[in-house]
């Protein structure tokens, strides 16, 4: 089966009030033509780099399909010229608006999606059509409501779904429904998908894979019924609000039991895979070997150790093909980055073994390695797959600096290539075939361009240069943003980036806004686009704001050891990094230490909650969305792979959670939150704030209706970067600005 993909920047932005008057003389405004606004980038969007939309590399290796209008349209790769149109709604006796399409294996037929909605991050319900190419025949999947994940067969003539939690089997031949499980229900149990903690966590939400022949289907059941359970609350302009219950399991509680099956086709006979008598693990993938076999990934609860078991899927019984140990946990990485070789001798796959995620070829038969294809003391931060007919892997890494990303090539020998030559964000999406492949090149200065190159890294031909936003820049005279790097007390080099007014005057002091994320295995000091940020970025500096952002000691790209250091105690070496940060930007001569904040969202959030707190003498203000304030109200996957439970590492978790340091607030606070999040949840606000008033501690909150972690729709995002805008005025611009964590007279 394959799906077509998007390439679309992610984009977290923002906008620009006017702002008061500055309490120390700051350079006069500089001669702009235009100023940025919060409008322009939250509502109007004027500054949004474009992306390339709905590519989908066909099997010929020559041409690509997009959607376009309600039309799929056939293209040749080398001259751009459209080749036809595949599909087109208009011709059908009953239109249909769909928004997605998936070919068959054979591209003799389509799926189609239409009515989708989402459910939570990436899970999501929609009506399916099945489009016959040959026959020009359209037809529903399935009459009797919305489904899920619906997958072509390898040969086409069968399509599975899951409805209402059970996994179904349509036959397109004969049109005949099969109910492979009949025990799904709400909050209890799952068939074919997975619950919310995978689905967050281990970014899986289809647990159903069909056999290489078509003959058995994989699939992973959930019994939730032990998950306690959250509710959310929506405003719907009813008497009452409408409750939504859904099963999160907390730090230390219990998760759902998940265990694989396998269903065989041709005689109906369901059979359970042995996967041990451990209950509270992890499945967090199954995945068919070319020879039929299916290979389960299992996890201790501690995620330290990950084995692959390969099953017998006539009897259920299973044998550990390999098994992956770590001190403190497995990289999540490795997940998706397993490869069977169509030879049934060898698999591929990357690990940290060495300290640094590099690519290893295995034998099939043992389990053992055979040779590290990759090495060297720099990360590999994405594969892309395996090019069997010619022995060759495709992968990204950051070779010469964490900061700055290549695509590479490496034979099964060991010899690596080099394919993209710019400097910056290289990131590519390789056709079927790896003849071609889509590269996504940007810096921190210079939009995204995209562009068809050969498998050599030969450039075929441009598909989008983002002009429009390199003229915007000029006429918008945004400055450049800047690396730096600097060694803390602790003899830690950290890098960072550094934007100044396009006036900028080294006579003169001007505050420091610090942006932050710090999560493990994150990064924000890269040589990439930072979407519509950047515009936010531009326009705080256009008003006199240093603006300045800080990879911490846990962040990505720069080995296991920088990574894990934070391993039991998140929060700990990340707020002591930052503050030094915010010394090192306080200590510069252009500077005023006196008026540092620092924002960040979600973890970034927690992060800058901690360092308002810890560092009270060194911030003035802090902003954070959507934060984590304590760690024991957080998901199991997640924050136990990190900190293991609260009852294993009570100190860990007491001594980094914000809400425990409420008393020592001195400087200025502004929390915002969606009351809907079903990832952080709102909890996390309301104890943040109840620790704060115990403490007679004043702050600024703000509480989003109906919103989820991402706080948009309807003017949300827009209303939440005005109010951010205007504390860092009020409160980093303003001299008379109180000090929020003191009772106003």
């Amino acid at each position: 089966m394959k799906k077509y993909f998007l390439l679309l920047l992610v984009f977290t932005a923002i906008w620009t009030p006017q702002f008061a008057q500055q309490r120390i003389p700051l350079p006069e405004k500089a001669d702009v033509t235009k100023d940025i606004t919060l409008e322009g980038i939250w509502k109007n969007y004027t500054y949004y780099a474009r992306g390339v939309r709905g590519f989908n590399f066909l099997n010929d290796g020559k041409s690509y399909t997009r959607l376009e209008s309600g039309k799929v349209q056939q293209y040749d790769f080398l001259t751009s010229d459209l080749v036809g149109t595949l599909f087109d709604s208009e011709s059908l006796q009953e239109k249909i608006n769909y928004s997605d399409y998936t070919f068959s294996d054979a591209e003799d037929k389509m799926l189609l999606t239409t009515e989708s909605e989402s459910i939570y991050r990436y899970s999501s319900r929609a009506n399916y059509y099945v489009w016959d190419r040959q026959s020009d025949e359209l037809e529903p999947l399935f009459d009797e409501g919305k489904q899920m994940y619906a997958t072509f067969n390898p040969s086409a003539d069968k399509v599975a779904f899951v409805y209402q939690n059970d996994l179904y089997i349509r036959d397109l031949m004969s049109g005949k429904v099969t109910r492979v499980t009949s025990d799904g229900d709400y909050n209890n149990i799952i068939n074919g998908a997975t619950d919310w903690v995978y689905e967050e966590e281990f970014a899986l939400v289809r647990a159903f894979e069909w056999s290489p022949d078509g003959t058995k289907i994989a699939f992973l059941r959930f019994d939730e019924s032990e998950v306690k359970e959250f509710m959310m609350q929506l405003y719907k302009d009813e008497l009452y609000p409408e409750n939504v219950t859904f099963k999160y399991p907390k730090v230390g509680e219990k998760n759902a039991i998940v265990s694989a099956h396998v269903y065989d086709l041709s005689n109906g006979k369901l059979v359970k895979i042995e996967t041990g008598d451990q209950a509270d693990q992890y499945l967090p993938r199954i995945q068919w070997t070319p020879n039929g076999e299916l290979c389960v990934f299992r996890m201790n609860r501690h995620q330290s150790q990950l084995d692959l078991l390969i099953a017998d899927t006539a009897t259920g019984k299973t044998k550990t093909l390999y098994t992956e140990k770590e001190d403190a946990y497995v990289a999540q990485g490795i997940l998706d980055n397993i490869s069977f070789l169509q030879d049934g001798k060898h698999f591929v796959m990357t690990s940290e073994r060495d300290g640094y995620h590099h690519l290893y070829l295995h034998n099939m038969k043992t389990g053992k390695q055979m040779k590290q294809l990759t090495s060297g003391d720099w990360d590999i931060t994405n594969f892309y797959g395996i090019d069997e007919a010619n022995q060759m892997a495709y992968y990204q890494a950051a070779k010469a600096s964490p900061m700055r990303k290549h695509v590479y090539s490496v034979d099964l020998k060991g010899k690596s290539t080099q394919l993209t030559k710019e400097e910056g964000t290289n990131n590519a999406t390789f056709s079927n075939t790896f003849d071609y492949f889509i590269l996504n090149h940007s810096t921190i200065n210079t939009a995204p361009t995209y562009g068809i190159y050969d498998r050599k890294g030969k450039l075929i031909r441009a598909l989008e240069d983002n002009k429009r936003i390199s003229n915007l820049q000029e006429e918008y005279s945004t400055a450049p943003m800047e690396f730096f790097e600097f060694t803390t007390a602790d003899n830690v080099q950290l890098n960072g980036w550094m934007l100044k007014p396009a006036d900028f005057d080294e006579s003169k002091e001007y505050p420091v806004f610090m942006y932050l994320y710090g999560g493990p295995g994150s990064q924000q000091v890269t040589d990439g686009w930072k979407g519509q940020n950047y515009w936010w970025f531009q326009m705080l500096a256009q008003q006199g704001f240093i603006v300045a952002c800080v990879d911490n000691r846990g962040t990505g790209a720069r080995g296991e050891d920088f990574k894990k250091v934070t391993y039991l105690q998140l929060g700990h070496y990340e707020t002591i990094d930052q503050i030094a940060a915010a010394e090192y930007l306080g200590g510069l001569s252009y500077t005023d230490k006196d008026r540092i904040g620092i924002f960040g969202w979600s973890y970034g959030g927690y992060m800058s909650s901690l360092c308002l707190l810890k560092g009270n003498d060194v911030f003035k203000a802090a902003i954070a969305v959507a934060p984590v304030t304590s760690w024991k109200w957080y998901d199991t996957i997640y924050t136990e792979r990190f900190m293991r439970t609260l009852a294993e590492n009570e100190d860990g978790y007491k001594n980094n959670s914000p809400v425990y340091f409420a008393n020592q607030l001195k400087g200025n606070y502004l929390l915002a939150h969606g009351i809907a999040d079903d990832n952080v949840h709102y909890q996390h606000a309301v104890e943040m704030s109840n620790a704060l008033i115990s403490a007679n501690k004043q702050f600024d909150t703000y509480a989003y209706p109906n919103r989820n972690h991402g706080i948009y729709g309807d003017n949300a995002r827009l209303h939440l970067y005005t109010k951010m805008t205007n504390f860092l005025t009020d409160k980093l611009m303003n001299d008379d600005s109180p000090v929020g964590g003191e009772t106003r007279p």
